[in-house]
């Protein structure tokens, strides 16, 4: 048995058509062929096969079958840790007497990495397609996203800033190259606006960097690489290739993710994931100091997926026309939006939480602003998840003071880094309704938004709560009526009629 140093004439046509035909997998059914740039997938019943394809692009070289093998090789570590049930092994393909067999025979001419087949319409891309990627899909894969990087190997001595670095240049260099796709004025802007961002945030990703952010991540999360078994989203296909593509900071990793649900307009589940990301981190106060980097990483994402994508072998005007949007997004994530930090208060009830997940989106630069709940915080200071509900205790004066002063320092620390803020919390007392201040040595724009609902329509509501943070029970609504608030300056809403989100949205332009 011998391994082939040299593709002959980079031609897999022949282990393609033994992998398409049913025959080799002893199937009476049809083989199922996908295409990217980097490989091709045969969907065979139970089984799947993926070869590389023999490429060798800028950023990708799979040009001989060494290269490849060791490509399915890494393919194979990498993917494990996330989905150790669909990643089986390496399949080597062989010449025996002819004909091609799976194994080890005369010669072995391609390498394939074997995984067991998942429902492909079940990927989260087609999910989104079919408007099927619901909140608690969202919130699931936030916290598989979270779990991921928190068992990644931290590299803290990988050069990862200088690397990125250098894929700003090689993808902007790419993007210059296609002036017929990329119009050159509008990528040389876009050009510069990377490199001046890449200089006012290196001192940040440094110090990230040193603090163990830089991690072995997935390195190529969006939403066809994400997978439905059962209730749970399984990331598989990491990247591969290499190393140094992978081995970044986590929110850079998030960012890809953030960009692929931003850009299909899915703008409500890009903030939700966020926010549930960043508020089930190990680090809240440090990833929130990270988003400083944000559009950079926003930008760049789209940016390379505008390139691979003009690079499909398969160039259509369908695939021409999508990595334009993709390269018109990578520009857009740098335009300015105003700094704002929106305050909703009212008693329990009032739908606080529910209009604050939907204003979010909308509020600020993408993905939207950060919700700090303080329902989620004062439980954070007991060290508890937000489901478990907290003793009585945790609702004394002193308690609350402290709950409030935490949302203040929060909001305060994620305005500092560019990214708008909406602080959802009762606000019952004078002291309590000072975001107006936070605002103001911030640079940011201020926003009260005070929600009114008869008792009825409050007590009916937490009745119906379910899996939610808040403790308030109808006990509480009902008593909170009586405790004196003061007078309340900020616009007042109607919570119990229709258009509540517009009439919002309408009272923070005004605000202007």
């Amino acid at each position: 048995m011998k391994c082939v140093g040299q593709d002959q004439a980079a031609d897999q046509s022949e282990v393609f058509a033994f992998l398409s035909d049913p025959a080799t997998h002893r199937l009476n059914e049809p083989v199922t062929r996908i295409d990217t740039h980097g490989a091709a997938v045969f969907l065979a019943g139970a089984d799947v096969y993926k070869v590389k394809r023999a490429v060798h692009f800028p950023f990708m070289d799979f040009s001989t079958l060494e290269k490849r093998r060791r490509a399915c090789e890494n393919e194979l570590a990498v993917n494990r840790a996330n989905a150790p049930d669909l990643y089986l092994g390496l399949a080597p393909i062989s010449r025996k007497e002819n004909a091609l067999i799976f194994g080890s025979g005369e010669e072995i001419i391609e390498w394939a990495v074997h995984l067991r087949r998942f429902d492909e319409e079940r990927t989260l891309d087609r999910l989104a397609a079919r408007g099927e990627l619901d909140s608690r899909i969202v919130a699931r894969l936030a916290d598989v996203v979270v779990a991921s990087h928190r068992q990644a190997p931290v590299l803290r001595d990988r050069g990862a800033t200088a690397a990125f670095a250098a894929r700003i240049e090689e993808t902007m260099t790419a993007i210059e190259a296609a002036p017929d796709v990329f119009p050159g004025a509008a990528a040389a802007s876009l050009k510069r606006a990377m490199l001046r961002a890449f200089e006012a945030a290196r001192p940040l990703l440094l110090r990230r960097e040193a603090e163990g952010w830089v991690r072995r991540c997935h390195g190529d999360l969006h939403l066809r690489n994400i997978v439905m078994i059962g209730p749970t989203p399984t990331l598989f296909d990491a990247l591969e290739f290499d190393e140094s593509f992978a081995i970044c900071d986590v929110l850079y990793d998030l960012a890809f993710l953030l960009m692929d649900l931003w850009t299909r307009g899915l703008t409500v589940e890009a903030n939700g994931l966020m926010n549930r990301y960043l508020s089930a981190s190990d680090a809240f106060e440090a990833q929130l100091a990270g988003l400083a980097a944000l559009p950079l990483f926003l930008s760049l994402r789209a940016a390379i997926r505008a390139n691979v994508t003009n690079l499909e072998a398969s160039k259509t005007a369908a695939t021409i026309a999508a990595a334009r949007r993709l390269f018109d997004a990578a520009c857009a994530f740098f335009e300015p939006a105003a700094l704002r930090l929106v305050a909703i208060g009212g008693l329990s009830g009032t739908g606080k939480t529910s209009l604050g997940r939907a204003l979010a989106p909308a509020i600020g630069r993408a993905p939207g602003a950060i919700h700090l709940r303080s329902d989620v915080e004062r439980k954070r200071l007991y060290h508890l998840p937000e489901l478990q509900r907290l003793p009585q205790d945790a609702y004394r004066p002193d308690v609350s003071a402290k709950t409030y002063q935490r949302l203040r320092d929060l909001a305060a620390r994620a305005l500092a880094a560019g990214q708008s803020v909406l602080v959802d919390a009762a606000h019952l007392k004078p002291e309590e309704r000072t975001g107006a201040n936070v605002a103001a040595r911030a640079g940011a724009r201020f926003t009260g938004l005070w929600l009114e609902a008869p008792m009825q329509v409050r007590l009916a509501r937490v009745s119906q709560r379910r899996n939610d943070a808040s403790d308030a029970g109808p006990a509480i609504a009902a008593a909170q009526a009586d405790e004196p608030i003061g007078e309340i300056a900020w616009p007042h809403l109607d919570a119990s009629g229709p258009t509540l989100i517009d009439r919002a949205l309408a009272v923070i332009k005004e605000e202007a």
